[in-house]
């Protein structure tokens, strides 16, 4: 994780990546989040690490859980038919 060190959320609060709830200030907090990561050098480094080891909760690679949610059913689903050949 290398990557981690070249990351824009180094120095931010974690709590901003990591809101409770969908609503209300949690919807600023995704919002605030993803700002810091479209200026992020290592964004897709990022969104990689959260999908390839499953991340369900916070924003990783300026994606919400939700929108990560599909990316992480096909990762299982490509895990799995890999694992069955």
């Amino acid at each position: 994780m290398e990557w981690l060190e070249r990351a824009a959320c180094v120095g931010e609060d974690p709590e901003l990546f990591f809101p409770v709830g969908t609503t209300g200030p949690a919807v600023h907090d995704v919002h605030e989040a993803k700002e810091v990561c479209r200026r992020c050098p290592v964004i897709a480094a990022c969104l990689e690490w959260a999908v390839a080891t499953g991340q369900t909760t916070g924003v990783w690679g300026g994606t919400s859980e939700t929108e990560r949610a599909g990316l992480l059913r096909a990762e299982r689903r490509r895990a799995r038919r890999a694992g069955a050949r």
